[in-house]
């Protein structure tokens, strides 16, 4: 009987890692380090600070797992139960998850431990898994902070500290737990800050954090994943879920992940197209953890063809080959764009990203052009799609908007000075119940002895200039030289 070996690919040898962690990486059949793989892991087996940026999806986190895993199992260190060597900070719970899952894959051969720390489940396992030996810890900020105040972490023993996504960390207002935290790190230690883009403010937090670093950057400024196709339909919102329904059923799509700007937004969408016997489940903050895990694995193994997300908790969806993303909603933070469609195109992969655009998001539209410095490509909408005949022009995703000089009543407040009409008012000057909350018409005007009041202001009323409607045919304007491209 004869047992196959799988050698090491003398690619990833070169970079001076140890004899386990190339059979482990081996093992899940990599052969070639990406760019910030080649550039990073020499850097951080040097031993000195680093900040990193690389586009999402292009192995950033095996840049920093596997140098630090040569590092731990080459010093031989005291260990005590709850005090890690290494601690890994990342903004999300499944990005966590996925750090942790990384560490265990190329760690598997070596005698270190790991743990894996976030909110939004039982504290008690975490509490038990600290009672024993930890090397490598990946934790969220808020439950890292809760283990703090119960001192139930020791983070005096940290020897390597890596901020992952440290950008989404800053955006997502984690800064003041970050600094909380690093006011209990021992002052001696190595710091990573790896990012998707190079921001003023990551610029701003490296110069306070990391010492004489080294800098990696292997692509252009806030670019996107050139492989990636990219490509917008202008439609309004409330055609948005029909379309998509149509695209999905239309194009035989698989596997898509949709972007939605919140989380009512993404349940609304998976109920829609779960209606139209497309399979999908949503995914946000308010997802209980069990959820939110479930959704994944059903949306990795088939079951589930549409994932619709948040961008907070599409923060850490690892998936190979995946063919499709869709920003159902144009992001108001244009980096998010970039985030998002840096979910497909990943490891050299091919992948195509379409952004459903409203007029109203036009203005997001142009701050994304400007930040990835290329124009998407306009495509006309399949002309086969035919809007639903009575769509409701409200979007479920927004409140309805005030009426605006319809003589409407204002609700929980009685007429303001200057707008009430008199009952003698001639039917040009006003509107079909035009009257205060109560339904009846002002009282005490004319009555002796009652204060004046001002008159109305003379003029017609807003009411007498409504919006016009926009035609039709420009609901699905594509041409570069219409407004706001």
């Amino acid at each position: 009987m004869t047992t196959e070996t799988v050698s090491a690919s003398p690619a990833f040898a070169a970079l001076g890692l140890a004899e386990p962690i190339l059979r482990a990486v081996a093992d899940t059949g990599y052969t070639t380090p990406t760019p910030i793989q080649a550039q990073a892991i020499p850097q951080v087996l040097a031993g000195g600070d680093l900040l990193a940026a690389a586009q999402t999806g292009t192995g950033k986190t095996a840049g920093f797992t596997l140098p630090i895993l040569h590092l731990l199992s080459s010093r031989k260190v005291e260990t005590r139960p709850g005090r890690p060597r290494c601690l890994i900070l990342v903004p999300t719970r499944e990005l966590a998850a996925q750090v942790e899952e990384s560490v265990k894959t190329y760690g598997k051969h070596l005698p270190l431990t790991s743990m894996v720390m976030f909110g939004g489940v039982n504290i008690n396992p975490q509490f038990k898994a600290l009672k024993s030996r930890v090397d490598i810890l990946v934790a969220t900020p808020g439950r890292l902070l809760d283990h703090l105040g119960q001192k139930t972490v020791d983070l005096s023993g940290v020897e390597i500290l890596v901020l992952d996504e440290a950008d989404r960390m800053l955006d997502m207002g984690f800064i003041r737990d970050i600094k909380k935290v690093l006011a209990v790190l021992p002052k001696t230690r190595q710091n990573l800050l790896f990012s998707a883009t190079f921001s003023d403010e990551i610029r701003a937090l490296a110069n306070g954090l990391l010492h004489n670093p080294k800098s990696v950057e292997v692509a252009r400024r806030n670019t996107t994943v050139e492989v990636v196709e990219q490509s917008l339909h202008r439609v309004p919102q409330a055609h948005k879920r029909d379309l998509l329904a149509h695209l999905i059923k239309r194009h035989d799509w698989q596997q898509v992940l949709v972007f939605t700007r919140t989380k009512h937004g993404a349940n609304k969408l998976a109920e829609k197209l779960n209606k139209d016997g497309i399979t999908a489940a949503a995914i946000h903050g308010n997802k209980s953890q069990a959820a939110r895990t479930k959704a994944l694995a059903s949306f990795k193994d088939g079951s589930v063809r549409v994932l619709v997300a948040t961008d907070i908790a599409a923060r850490g969806i690892d998936i190979d080959q995946l063919p499709q993303v869709v920003n159902f909603e144009l992001p108001n933070v244009p980096e998010d764009y970039v985030h998002r469609i840096g979910r497909t195109g990943r490891a050299g992969a091919t992948g195509a990203a379409l952004s459903l655009v409203d007029d109203e998001e036009l203005s997001y539209l142009r701050d994304i052009e400007k930040l990835i410095k290329r124009a998407i490509v306009r495509v006309e909408v399949d002309p086969d799609f035919v809007p639903p005949a009575k769509a409701d022009l409200m979007s479920d995703e927004r409140p309805p908007r005030p009426p605006q000089g319809r003589g409407a009543p204002r609700q929980n407040s009685g007429p303001r000075q200057g707008q009430s009409q008199g009952r003698g008012q001639s039917q040009g000057q006003g509107q079909p119940g035009n009257r205060s909350a109560s339904g009846r018409a002002p009282q005490g005007q004319g009555k002796p002895g009652a204060t004046a009041k001002p008159a109305p202001r003379p003029g017609p009323q807003p009411a007498a200039h409504p919006r016009k409607p926009r035609p039709q045919a420009a609901l699905f304007s594509s041409k570069p030289g219409s407004r706001g491209h």
